[in-house]
């Protein structure tokens, strides 16, 4: 691995371990001042801020699959407990769809060194082996639909196999919704 690898994953590292102290602390000083309590006074926070709490989430989620540095998972529950399931919902979607296809965008431009430099060599290697068998389109659905899966670098991934843009978008636009259905209903019923 070349020195601007390393020193770019650990910078990778880094943040990430820095966005989630960060999201651990927002949750404790949520919690404290009580915004947290009910879900009718984290929204009226939000609203707050009129039109750029939403648009500050979308792009939240956006770039959160680009540079998969927040927990997927944490940031969905978070759009459900701060806009409530049903914009919770839309939101997370749309966000989590823009930032897929720039995702797969990115890895058509600049391939297989850009993911080397986003994720570790080891995981970027276990899912090339799969691009080159009929089973990744399915590995990928599964992906994109199971909770929980690593689906930022699959849509790396997606992005250097030889999947067209219209069936990466086709699956996303599929299973992502029942990803996100899986957050809202935990959310509501669980917490």
């Amino acid at each position: 691995m070349k020195p601007d690898n390393k020193k770019f994953k650990k910078t990778m590292m880094i943040i990430t371990i820095i966005v989630t102290i960060l999201l651990v602390a927002f949750i404790i000083y949520s919690l404290k001042i009580g915004i947290l309590d009910s879900k009718e006074v984290l929204i009226e926070r939000i609203k707050e801020y009129g039109l750029l709490g939403p648009i500050f989430f979308l792009l939240l989620q956006a770039v959160q699959v680009v540079f998969p540095v927040i927990p997927g998972g944490a940031s969905c529950l978070a759009g459900v407990l701060a806009f409530g399931p049903v914009w919770g919902f839309i939101y997370n979607y749309v966000g989590l769809t823009i930032g897929s296809i720039i995702a797969f965008f990115l890895a058509r431009k600049f391939g297989l060194p850009l993911l080397r430099k986003l994720f570790a060599d080891t995981v970027v290697d276990k899912y090339l082996g799969y691009i080159q068998t009929k089973k990744f389109e399915w590995i990928f659905f599964l992906g994109i639909l199971i909770p929980g899966a690593p689906d930022d670098i699959l849509c790396y991934i997606a992005g250097i196999s030889k999947m067209t843009l219209q069936r990466f978008i086709i699956y996303v636009l599929i299973g992502k919704p029942l990803t996100l259905v899986f957050y809202s209903l935990f959310m509501k019923y669980i917490l």
